[in-house]
């Protein structure tokens, strides 16, 4: 490949150059949600992180299988393997069957990842589909040594595994100190070390989802989904595994050692994980309560909201930062963003109307070489944000006269833009994504006409109704002598 891209390993703690298994096809597995509620601003970090290394290694020439799981059973409410399943536990709560929660939410998940334009995975397995990869995967782990039944629950035995391979490296975690710091909870002294974990858990009478299985009628382990559909879909080693630093441990831990267990090989070449999305330096999420799901965000209905913030919005605050740093929410960081993209993307439709001259007075080349290095540096998007606007001060420069380009490098400049602000970054004008394959711009006009129509007719009340209905939608109208044009209001 030309780009010769850097990866942050996690499981090294160091830069690496990326080198995949079988060039160019690359496997990219990616930790997706729980679908028992909606989707929060801290799910849309991992979903663009991840999104953005599978836009731009597509880009520079790889062939990518991007995997990303839906969870739909196994997940209970806690980490230390009690508690109810967090479906379960809504579909009871909402008198429905856990597979109506997953289906509303998976469907509403997809939705909001549309706003975001978040490109779908190549694969979206369910973990509710994969019973049967799961419980050969317990067998295998099982006639290796490193696991044991116990009244119809199986679990992993840690200490075991742990004699013959490292449990923790992922994470740093030190055998010692789980054994000194985990405390047995009620109903777990079927287990023979309380930091071992549930490969599959004997279903209680009141649990809802449930499956045969060799040790009984019961569901698998949260963390034994990934280990089976990844081995499934990308083989028992693969190039890329990503997810939020809160799965790092237990759960892409355990993944480590449960594949371990059942294959004898390392599972991943690369681990990354996205840091957190804080607010007021507290980590975002539905158990602590503090959450701000997407719907909110791009409807301005959140208490601690001043406005409503569009998904491009969201989305390139989030690319302003490198994947790995910590991004605190604020009002005041958001409304930034949204000044921020406006500028970019205005420059960007600027391109087109720019005059040519005989000499370029500024380095378009350096621009395009920098954007490239920032991406091949670990996916440093606000390196490659910071190069592009310094291509937005050129831009309005040029309109204005102060300086000139070549048409050689406009070209550039337009590649350049076209290739990283929409290509990459997948920034496109909200009225855009909205109105894609111009079925809104249609609309918009049918309407207008309609408002035109009333008003000939002196009907000015219809005429000013549809005015307000379109403004309390976030649609303006500007009348003018040249006609009626519309924009969507930021």
């Amino acid at each position: 490949m030309e780009n010769t891209v850097s990866i942050y390993n996690t499981a090294s703690r160091t830069k690496e150059v990326f080198q995949p298994l079988n060039p160019p096809f690359v496997g990219l597995y990616v930790c997706g949600p729980t679908v028992y509620g909606d989707a929060h601003l801290g799910h849309a970090r991992p979903a663009v992180t991840f999104d953005l290394v599978y836009r731009y290694l597509k880009h520079i020439g790889y062939k990518v299988r991007y995997v990303r799981n839906i969870t739909d059973v196994g997940h209970l409410e806690n980490d230390a393997d009690e508690g109810e399943d967090k479906i379960g536990k809504k579909a009871r709560l909402e008198q429905l069957e856990p597979m109506e929660v997953v289906h509303y939410y998976t469907q509403r998940y997809h939705k909001d990842m549309d706003l975001l334009n978040v490109l779908s995975p190549n694969i979206e397995p369910h973990a509710s589909g994969h019973i049967i990869e799961q419980i050969d995967l317990i067998k295998r782990i099982i006639d290796n040594g490193y696991a044991y039944e116990k009244n119809g629950s199986v679990y992993f035995d840690v200490l075991k595994y742990s004699k013959d391979y490292n449990y923790g490296k992922l994470s740093g975690r030190v055998l010692e100190d789980l054994i000194a710091n985990t405390r047995t909870l009620e109903g777990q002294d079927e287990k023979e070390n309380s930091f071992d974990f549930a490969l599959w858990k004997k279903a209680q009478p009141e649990h809802i989802m449930r499956w045969p299985s060799p040790w009984s009628e019961g569901f698998p382990g949260w963390h034994l989904e990934c280990s089976a559909m990844s081995a499934r879909y990308l083989g028992n080693q693969f190039d890329i595994h990503g997810g939020g630093m809160d799965l790092m441990f237990p759960h892409h831990e355990s993944e480590i050692a449960q594949s371990v267990a059942a294959h004898k090989e390392e599972p991943v070449r690369y681990w990354m994980h996205n840091n957190m999305i804080t607010i007021n330096g507290q980590k975002m999420g539905k158990s602590l309560g503090n959450f701000i799901t997407l719907e909110e965000l791009f409807g301005g209905t959140h208490k601690a909201l001043e406005k409503a913030y569009s998904p491009m919005t969201i989305r390139f605050f989030i690319l302003q930062a490198q994947y790995r740093s910590t991004l605190d929410f604020s009002n005041d960081a958001l409304m930034a963003a949204e000044k921020g993209l406006d500028r970019l993307l205005k420059a960007h439709t600027l391109i087109g109307s720019l005059k040519t001259g005989e000499n370029s007075t500024s380095d378009i080349a350096s621009i395009r070489k920098n954007c490239y290095e920032a991406m091949n540096d670990d996916f440093n998007s606000p390196m490659v944000i910071a190069n592009l606007f310094e291509g937005v001060r050129i831009i309005n420069s040029i309109y204005n006269n102060l300086e000139t380009i070549t048409g050689e490098d406009l070209a550039l400049l337009k590649e350049t833009f076209d290739t990283f602000v929409t290509e990459i970054l997948g920034l496109i004008p909200d009225e855009t994504l909205a109105g894609k394959n111009e079925k809104l711009a249609g609309l918009m006009e049918m309407v207008i006409d309609l408002r035109k129509q009333a008003r000939a007719a002196k009907d000015f009340a219809t005429s000013d109704r549809i005015r307000d209905e379109l403004s309390q939608i976030g649609i303006l109208l500007k009348d003018s002598r040249e006609g009626t044009t519309w924009e969507i209001e930021k």
